[in-house]
C-alpha cells in the first residue's frame, strides 16, 4: 500500500468517525446534544476536505478545477443525500413511515442520476 493511500485511509476514517458521532449526537433525542453534535459533524466534514487535499498533494495531482459540471454534480449529490437523509428521519425519528419512504426513494433516484451525469451516456 502506498503511503498516500494509507494517509488518506486514516484521515478518511477519522472524518467518518467525527461525522457519524456528530450526527448521532444531533439526531438521538435521549442524548440531548444537538449543538455539540452539529459542531462535531462539521469537524468531520472539514477532515474529509483535508483528506482530499492531502491525498491529491501526495499523489502530485493538479488542483481540482471548478467547472460548471463539477458544481452541478456537487449540487445534485448534496440534494440527493439531503433528500435520502430527510426520508430516513421521517421514517425513523418522526414516525411518518410512508412519507419517509417516498422522500427516501426520491433521494435515491436523485443520487442515481449522478451516474449518467458523471460518466455520461454512450
Amino acid at each position: 500500500m502506498k503511503k498516500s493511500n494509507f494517509v488518506a485511509m486514516i484521515l478518511g476514517i477519522i472524518s467518518c468517525l467525527f461525522f457519524g458521532l456528530g450526527m448521532c449526537m444531533a439526531m438521538i433525542p435521549e442524548w440531548d446534544a444537538f449543538t455539540p453534535g452539529t459542531v462535531i459533524g462539521c469537524v468531520g466534514i472539514v477532515f474529509a476536505l483535508i483528506t482530499i487535499f492531502v491525498w491529491r498533494k501526495m499523489e502530485h495531482k493538479e488542483p481540482i478545477k471548478i467547472t460548471g459540471k463539477a458544481v452541478l454534480t456537487a449540487v445534485v449529490g448534496i440534494i440527493g443525500a439531503f433528500a435520502l437523509g430527510v426520508g430516513m428521519c421521517f421514517s425513523m425519528v418522526w414516525g411518518n413511515m410512508i412519507l419517509g419512504i417516498v422522500i427516501g426513494i426520491a433521494g435515491i433516484i436523485i443520487l442515481l442520476c449522478l451516474i449518467p451525469l458523471c460518466k455520461g451516456l454512450k
